[in-house]
């Protein structure tokens, strides 16, 4: 029933993706402005794996995943697909496409409302030359594969499902390519904390049946601290630390990183923040700070954090920081007191926890008074 063949080229110890170098900047009008959205980030995602983006509103996430979906071109740097890199002859976009899918964070407005579910989650492999009988077989297997009667559902459009079985469908969507790379982008973000339970479960059973690979976007720091293997932070266009999950948790390098696990509600009333772990908001992306881009609002800033551009550096195994104070080969590292993140050994079912978010939410009040942000 399914027509596509993946074939592992590189071995279980090769990175499924190769991250080198990325580059993105979006010019205003006139050519007068340019936002630095995402600037020369590199990384890797292995096979098997669950890589955890968390950061800031404005950060540079959603456009990461753009470029590595290709909705949007880099102005510099590569992508390198099991070896192969993606665009060149060896592996064209189309045949990469099919084989990174992408979950978007609006489950109505990423579906097209004059389609059913049977035909959205078929259209991919017409486009892919698979016949309208087999397409929709499949279309059929994977609703009920993602927990949803292909009786029922099959015929609806969009507006007659609840939020959870749009999602639900999104995610059967992605899966009829059978891709070996899902991208999640805020994908349970505007969920029912009951129906994101369901979902973050369905996922783990996905992931685990079908041997997929996630990139996995959110705010919600429990959510990927629960699913993650292995997390990286992004401030302000950069990538400022990377590692396993527990360790980032635990023992995290980065300022920035600690200020965000400190900001993760406790169940603990006897352990309250009182009072914000960062202060002000991030500078802009037009013209960003000289040396470390957080020396800003940094509270073990020095006067060389204005100065030099830390680069990641390997703090521990398989865990790189971007803080010269946490490099232990710089000659500025210093031990940084590990208080903000007392409370984040409290490790939750996401279906369990208050909800907690990176950065507060402005009401529509606050954004008329300060501007768009």
């Amino acid at each position: 029933m399914q027509p596509f063949i993946n074939i592992d080229l590189g071995g279980p110890a090769q990175p499924l993706l190769k991250v080198n170098h990325l580059l993105k900047y979006f010019r205003g009008g006139k050519g007068r402005e340019v936002v630095q959205a995402v600037d020369d980030i590199s990384f890797t995602v292995m096979k098997g794996e669950t890589l955890g983006v968390v950061g800031e509103s404005g950060c540079g996430k959603s456009t990461t995943a753009r470029l590595l979906m290709q909705l949007l071109t880099q102005d510099s740097g590569e992508l390198i697909f099991d070896g192969q890199g993606v665009g060149s002859s060896r592996l064209p976009l189309k045949a990469y496409r099919r084989q990174v899918q992408m979950v978007f964070q609006d489950s109505y407005a990423s579906l097209n409302p004059r389609l059913t579910m049977e035909e959205s989650i078929a259209f991919g492999q017409r486009v892919h030359g698979v016949s309208a009988r087999e397409a929709s077989e499949y279309a059929r297997y994977l609703l009920a594969h993602v927990g949803l009667e292909p009786a029922r559902f099959a015929d609806r459009y969009p507006h007659a499902l609840s939020g959870g079985q749009r999602q639900r469908v999104n995610i059967a969507r992605a899966l009829a390519m059978k891709p070996r790379l899902v991208i999640l982008d805020e994908a349970v973000s505007a969920l029912d904390k009951s129906v994101e339970a369901q979902v973050l479960q369905l996922l783990q059973d996905l992931k685990r049946t079908l041997e997929l690979t996630y990139v996995f976007i959110s705010h919600d720091l429990h959510v990927v601290r629960w699913l993650s293997d292995r997390i990286l932070v992004m401030y302000l266009g950069e990538v400022v630390e990377i590692g396993p999950a527990e360790q980032l948790f635990t023992a995290s390098a980065h300022p920035y990183t600690r200020a965000l696990l400190s900001s993760m509600p406790s169940m603990d009333p006897e352990n309250r923040t009182l009072t914000s772990p960062l202060s002000g908001d991030p500078p802009s992306p037009i013209a960003p700070p000289s040396g470390c881009r957080f020396h800003t609002r940094c509270p073990h800033a020095k006067a060389v954090c204005a100065e030099v551009k830390p680069r990641l550096e390997a703090v521990g195994e398989g865990h790189q920081s971007a803080c010269l104070m946490a490099q232990p080969a710089s000659p500025w590292h210093q031990s940084i007191p590990l208080k903000e993140v007392s409370h984040v050994g409290e490790r939750l079912c996401p279906c369990a926890r208050p909800a907690g978010r990176l950065s507060p939410r402005r009401t529509d009040h606050q954004r008329g008074q300060r501007g768009l942000l």
